[in-house]
């Protein structure tokens, strides 16, 4: 173990000797005169020595007392300056972002140079994984899980309430198979996840007896299943906010407006001991204002659309 004085103690002897007074360092360091007369007297016992001689009402330093306060000086120093290093290196820079690729295609790289015409100090780094949770190591700064948001020792900001739609491209809806109920459905070519359960779920919602077996293309990520859906390969059930901007486009539409509730969500999530790290904060506020503005675009979509019916 360093056998190390107690760290107050040197912050007002450092003071104390720099200004030649305790009342002056008592005023730097926002303290009484006296806390910082106890804070000096507890570093001579610690040293045992005496570092500093009253004269005339005068604050000297001894001949020990000077030789100590040289070398804290040159500490504090430097310690101020590698501090000022790190809290800069906070602010810009690089800054790793492991995202989900369905994420990170449909919905975070096409807004990205908004973030950059903000923030061009910070260079940002993105890593496409798909087993994201867990991904948050001593390399990565800020990473985008999907779950529940119960992860230990970090702070996760859930961005969008999200649900489950039909979605297939327009030139399904012209084709020789009619689309005019949810049963329909079965005579189209079903795009899957990995887990073929959304859609048995969006089905049993609707109140549509399914086959045991569904049978459809499988993809292992949503990107490629709704990517399918736009050429015309089959029915996605996708992520409302991130079929949004296809659909916008023209190249998807909804099928259906019944809609599945998820319980699981995209996060954004980030070491507590560096929540409030200047590139990390920088980027978390702009995400979450991205979102804002996907959810009054939503909002306004829906209240249109019951308008009309």
């Amino acid at each position: 173990m360093r056998k190390l004085p107690p760290l107050n103690s040197l912050k007002s002897f450092e003071a104390a000797a720099r200004h030649l007074s305790f009342t002056k360092a008592s005023e730097e360091l926002f303290v009484t005169q006296a806390a910082v007369s106890h804070q000096v007297k507890t570093l001579e016992d610690y040293l045992g020595i005496h570092l500093f001689l009253r004269k005339n009402r005068n604050l000297l330093l001894t001949e020990a007392g000077q030789a100590y306060y040289l070398e804290i000086r040159q500490m504090f120093e430097h310690l101020t300056q590698v501090t000022g290093k790190i809290m800069l290196a906070s602010e810009q820079g690089a800054l790793t972002v492991c995202v989900p690729p369905g994420f990170a295609i449909l919905w975070l790289v096409p807004r990205l140079s908004r973030f950059h015409e903000l923030y061009p100090d910070i260079d940002v780094r993105l890593k496409a994984v798909d087993e994201v949770t867990g991904s948050l190591t001593d390399y990565v700064d800020i990473a985008i899980y999907y779950g529940r948001g119960t992860w230990q020792g970090i702070r996760a900001n859930r961005l969008h309430k999200e649900q489950l739609i039909p979605v297939c491209s327009p030139l399904l809806l012209k084709g020789e198979k009619p689309l005019n109920k949810p049963s329909d459905l079965l005579n189209h070519t079903l795009l899957h996840d990995e887990t073929r359960n959304a859609w048995r779920d969006w089905f049993d919602m609707v109140g549509e007896e399914t086959p045991k077996k569904l049978n459809g293309l499988v993809f292992s990520h949503s990107a490629l299943a709704m990517k399918a859906a736009v050429h015309g390969q089959g029915i996605a059930l996708a992520n409302n906010v991130l079929a949004k901007p296809e659909i916008d486009s023209g190249h998807l539409v909804q099928v259906f407006p019944e809609t599945l509730p998820t319980n699981d969500a995209f996060y954004l999530v980030c070491r507590e001991s560096q929540a409030d790290a200047g590139k990390i904060e920088s980027f978390r506020d702009w995400i979450l204002s991205e979102v804002e503005r996907d959810e009054a675009e939503l909002s306004s979509v829906e209240c249109a659309a019951s308008e009309q019916s």
